[in-house]
Formats: C-alpha cells, sequence, structure tokens
C-alpha cells in the first residue's frame, strides 16, 4: 500500500505555479521537437527545424481544440449547455484523448499538404513521441491524483485518505494512471523496436492505433469511470466505447497493408 500525499505543484512564485504536469507535457514536446527532427532527417523528410516548430504548433492546436470538443460531446455535455463559459475553461479540466487524437490527425493532415509531404510519411514517425508524451502525462495524473483506479486489495495499492492536495473517494485502489504509463512505454518501444525496418507506409502509425485501443480498453477495467458517466451497460467505461474501436480500425488497416505487400 502507498499513501499519496504529493504535492502537485513543484514551486510557487507569487500567484504562479509550476506544477509536475505541466512540466512532463512541456518536456513531452521537447522531447518530440528533437525526435521528430531526428527521424525526419533519417527518412530524408524535407522538415527543418523551423517546420518542426510550425509542426508541432498546428499539433497544439488541433489536439487542444479536439480534446475539448470531444470530452464536451461524450463527457459532460449536460454540464456545457448549462454554463457555455465553461467551455473556455480549459484550467479547470476536461480533454479527452480520443478528440485529441482525432485534432492531432487533422493538424497533422493540414501541416503535410501544406508542405507537400505524404501524411503517412509525417504520422508514421509523429506517433514515437506521442507515445513518449502520453507515458509522461499520465504520471503527472498520478502525481495529481486524478484519473484513480478501481477500488483493490492488491498490496501495491493507492490509499489517498491522508492526502492534503486531493480529495479522492475513500478506499484503495489500482494505480491506473502508472498502469497507463506502462502500457504508453510498451507501445513505444515496441514501435521503436520496427521503425528501422522495411514497413508499408502508414503501418506504424495504424500500429499505435491498434495497440492504444486494445491496451486502452484493459486498462479501463482497472480505473474508475468518470463520476458524471459512471458505467455504460452497468460494466463499460466511456474510455472503452472510445477505445476499443480504435482497436478494430487500426487492426483492420494493418490487415489492409500487408495485403498490398503480400
Amino acid at each position: 500500500m502507498f499513501f499519496h500525499n504529493i504535492n502537485p505543484v513543484l514551486l510557487e512564485l507569487g500567484p504562479f505555479q509550476i506544477r509536475y504536469y505541466g512540466l512532463f507535457y512541456a518536456l513531452g514536446f521537447v522531447i518530440a521537437y528533437f525526435l521528430i527532427y531526428h527521424l525526419a532527417k533519417k527518412k530524408q523528410l524535407s522538415l527543418t527545424k523551423d517546420d518542426v516548430s510550425g509542426f508541432l504548433i498546428y499539433e497544439v492546436i488541433g489536439v487542444v481544440i479536439g480534446a475539448r470538443l470531444v470530452y464536451i460531446l461524450f463527457y459532460n455535455f449536460a454540464f456545457y449547455i448549462q454554463d457555455p463559459l465553461e467551455i473556455v475553461a480549459l484550467w479547470h479540466g476536461g480533454l479527452s484523448f480520443h478528440g485529441g487524437f482525432i485534432g492531432a490527425i487533422l493538424a497533422m493532415y493540414l501541416f503535410s499538404r501544406k508542405k507537400k509531404i505524404e501524411f503517412y510519411d509525417l504520422a508514421d514517425i509523429a506517433v514515437l513521441p506521442v507515445a513518449l508524451g502520453l507515458a509522461l502525462g499520465r504520471i503527472g495524473n498520478f502525481i495529481n491524483a486524478e484519473l484513480y483506479g478501481r477500488v483493490t486489495n492488491a498490496p501495491w495499492c493507492i490509499d489517498y485518505s491522508k492526502s492534503q492536495f486531493a480529495q479522492v473517494p475513500s478506499g484503495c485502489r489500482h494505480p491506473s494512471q502508472v498502469y497507463a504509463s506502462i502500457k504508453n512505454l510498451i507501445i513505444f518501444a515496441a514501435l521503436w523496436s520496427i521503425k528501422g525496418k522495411k514497413l508499408p507506409k502508414g503501418f506504424m502509425f495504424w500500429s499505435f492505433v491498434a495497440l492504444y485501443g486494445l491496451f486502452r480498453t484493459i486498462i479501463e477495467f482497472f480505473r474508475a469511470p468518470d463520476e458524471q458517466i459512471g458505467f455504460i451497460f452497468n460494466y463499460f467505461t466511456m474510455g472503452q466505447l472510445l477505445s476499443f474501436p480504435l482497436f478494430l480500425i487500426g487492426a483492420y488497416m494493418l490487415f489492409e497493408l500487408n495485403k498490398k505487400v503480400a
């Protein structure tokens, strides 16, 4: 058992706060910048350092807009209809990975069209830092004591009862954020291991989609459902209903890519 009493604020400077969560995501974008530039050079893509910076700006905008819209539509629509001003209050939380991923894909498509780069050439390298960034972000969720797990008696469970910084329902809980981080590291390792092989275009991208969809569906069995939604059909979470189709689509696309090569 681990008693969670971690202060999510690393440093306070007057009214300003530096939080671990923000630092992890900032680190993720720094890693993405260098990793995308390195992989683009190896694939001989015509991307300068300024292009990579521009691409990441596209991605940030696409991720934030997509993540917010999908969260509003699928996770808490009634709340935002009653209080529309909360739609722009991003600092109150409320972002969906699935929406962010859709937004990222659309932003990547627009950027690739602008730079006259084939979409899959860019997507196949971008999913590597995405997987790594998600792993860092989930550690941030653990420090914030959010996206916590279901009640369990496992010896490695997390007890939030003594926390001075978080209000979490009682009971010792699965460290589902850590599970999710490990899941993303496994995806990163799997993609990294095949990045140098001769693969059909799009293989890396759709491998990420399939692996994320499958592993997220499994991890959701250990994560507490969203409080405002609860279980759907008395068993499934919204995360599972949005993730399992990713696995099916990714697996189908991999099958189609392999058919073209065979």
